[in-house]
């Protein structure tokens, strides 16, 4: 969606870490990441696909103070009054806010003040955590905060990319010890009749279900991303020329924008959250449109999988499963404050969120549920595809089998990548 979260709503808040502990936690690690900005770099709005560091600190802080203070915290008064209309995003329910695109322009309130809100808040959310009432809507909380953190990574990175110094957000940059992606190989997998969606206890988001039974042609997919150096591969064939891979659309996109490489792409260095680095021609390739991921796919004589293939082939795999950022597998999910860079994991989560080629619709038998909380989806499911899986921006165990992540086809400043697919036969 054309929006600045990815937000949704929960089913099932049981399981995972104890609540208050992960609440904590998740606070604590928004505020880590922040503590390496000025309150310049904090308060700048690069485009209006992506938000100041500074108001997602304050919205995230906005929705517990909405959503659980106010309504449930006896005589809790709102910090400010006047804050609501600067921090809400889109909920109609509550009311006028302040344009997307004007975000950048909020000077103040400063960004010590919003770290002074943040700390209040947090410490009156304390008596609230252990109310089992409010369990799920805890959890969407978090789950909401997790969210914000990868967004607030990849908008922070795309406002310090404008800066013609290359800033880097962790000094001392240097490249990533460089390990040789496998030959291509593929999962196959009969087809037949699958289960999709969330089936099993823990949280998950309303647009996770409800689980529902589809039919599959038999297919294989890749079983790796596609890396830089298969994309120079790609560049240098002509694919950014050639009307023939392109969707309509995808082609007046590249002709209309000049479109010629992935995002933050410059010779053989790309842009990082360390700077400019040299790029390694085996990692997977990030910050592609879906128009482009499609277009390659075409290239390569192949195509995007469903959403449901990929589930289909994801399941047994936990993308759940919290480790550490640089752990000796190759995983790189978000774990701590640290470098995030795709680095060639081995399997079918972290690195990139993975193109679908299936539109982002609501599951058979989804209903938007009433309140505020409605707003998180369902007037979001037109016009955008399905990613899959998680990225290195990903908050560890942020991520499931059945998550559905979603983006309109031209927007790449998130950590996008691809898996390939093929037919086979029946």
């Amino acid at each position: 969606m054309h929006r600045s979260e990815l937000q949704n709503t929960p089913m099932n808040a049981a399981g995972g870490p104890p609540l208050a502990a992960h609440f904590r936690a998740t606070r604590a690690l928004t505020e880590a990441l922040v503590a390496r900005l000025s309150d310049a770099d904090a308060s700048i709005q690069s485009m209006d696909d992506a938000s100041p560091a500074k108001w997602h600190l304050a919205h995230t802080t906005w929705f517990w103070e909405t959503f659980l203070l106010r309504e449930h915290a006896p005589g809790y008064v709102l910090h400010d009054d006047r804050w609501p209309f600067l921090f809400n995003s889109y909920y109609e329910a509550e009311g006028a806010r302040i344009s997307r695109p004007a975000r950048g322009l909020l000077s103040r309130p400063t960004l010590a003040e919003v770290l002074e809100w943040r700390a209040i808040v947090t410490q009156a959310m304390e008596p609230l955590l252990g109310d089992p009432a409010l369990a799920d809507v805890i959890a969407l909380g978090i789950a909401h905060e997790e969210q914000h953190i990868e967004l607030l990574l990849t908008d922070i990175k795309h406002a310090l990319f404008q800066n013609p110094l290359g800033p880097a957000m962790w000094a001392g940059g240097s490249p990533a010890a460089q390990v040789l992606a496998a030959p291509l190989g593929w999962h196959s997998h009969p087809g037949g009749i699958a289960l999709v969606g969330h089936q099993s206890g823990g949280f998950a988001f309303d647009n996770e279900g409800p689980r529902h039974r589809v039919l599959l042609e038999p297919f294989a997919l890749a079983d790796r991303l596609v890396t830089n150096a298969e994309w120079d591969a790609f560049i240098a064939g002509g694919g950014y020329r050639d009307p023939r891979l392109w969707l309509a659309d995808g082609w007046g996109w590249v002709q209309r924008e000049g479109i010629a490489a992935p995002l933050y792409w410059r010779g053989d260095e790309h842009f990082t959250h360390q700077g400019w680095l040299p790029r390694d021609p085996h990692a997977p390739v990030a910050h592609i449109s879906f128009y482009e991921a499609d277009a390659y796919a075409t290239w390569a004589g192949a195509r995007l999988p469903t959403e449901f293939e990929w589930e289909a082939v994801a399941r047994g795999q936990d993308g759940a499963s919290p480790r550490p950022a640089h752990d000796p597998r190759g995983g790189n999910q978000l774990y701590c404050a640290g470098p995030v860079l795709p680095m060639g994991s081995p399997g079918l989560f972290g690195d990139c969120w993975q193109f679908t080629r299936s539109a982002y619709l609501p599951y058979p038998g989804f209903r938007v549920v009433e309140g505020a909380v409605g707003e998180y989806n369902g007037k979001f499911m037109s016009g955008q595809v399905v990613l899959r899986g998680a990225s290195c921006a990903t908050v560890s165990g942020h991520s499931r089998v059945s998550y559905r992540n979603f983006f309109y086809p031209h927007q790449r400043w998130q950590f996008t990548g691809l898996r390939l697919a093929k037919d086979l036969s029946a």
